[in-house]
C-alpha cells in the first residue's frame, strides 16, 4: 500500500525569503513560517503555541517568493515533509526536516498597503492549474454535473 505525504500550512514569514541560484541553475528560496495556536487552558490564561516551519520553494514559485513576500506576509502552502542530513562542523550528523512545497498561495494584499496591482493569487507547478473551490456553486442552471451527485 503505498503512503501519503502532506502537509497544509497557513501562517506568517518569519523573514524576507532566503532566495539563491544552485549550481543547475534552478531558483530555490528558503521561508520560515510561523504558525500559532491560541488556547485558554483549565486556569483560564491564553496560551499560545508557534512552531516554526522550514519551507523549499523552487523554481518559479521561488521567483513569486523573492518578488512578493516579506516578513509578516501570510501565506498558504502545500507540500510534503522531505528529511535530510549532513555532518556539522565538529562531524556530527544533524538531521532536517522541511517542507518542500508544491503549492504557494499568497493571502490578503500586498504588504505596503497598495492593492493597485495586486500579487498573483497563486503559483504552482508550471504546467498545474489553480484547482477550483470546493465551496463553489454553479453558475448557471446549465451546470449539469451536479445533478451526478450522490446526495
Amino acid at each position: 500500500m503505498a503512503g501519503v505525504n502532506k502537509v497544509i500550512i497557513l501562517g506568517n514569514l518569519g523573514a524576507d525569503p532566503e532566495v539563491r541560484v544552485i549550481s543547475s541553475g534552478a531558483k530555490v528560496a528558503r521561508l520560515r513560517i510561523a504558525t500559532s495556536e491560541i488556547y485558554t487552558n483549565k486556569n483560564g490564561e491564553r496560551i499560545t503555541n508557534t512552531e516554526w516551519h522550514s519551507v523549499n520553494v523552487w523554481r518559479g514559485a521561488a521567483e513569486v517568493a523573492e518578488k512578493y513576500l516579506a516578513k509578516g506576509r501570510q501565506v498558504y502552502i502545500e507540500g510534503k515533509l522531505r528529511t535530510r542530513s549532513y555532518d556539522d562542523k565538529d562531524g556530527i550528523t544533524r538531521y532536517v526536516t522541511e517542507i518542500e512545497a508544491d503549492t504557494l498561495t499568497l493571502i490578503g494584499g500586498r504588504p505596503d498597503g497598495d492593492n493597485a496591482s495586486p500579487a498573483p493569487a497563486q503559483q504552482s507547478k508550471p504546467a498545474a492549474k489553480a484547482k477550483p473551490s470546493k465551496n463553489m456553486e454553479p453558475d448557471s442552471a446549465e451546470d449539469e454535473s451536479f445533478d451526478d451527485l450522490p446526495f
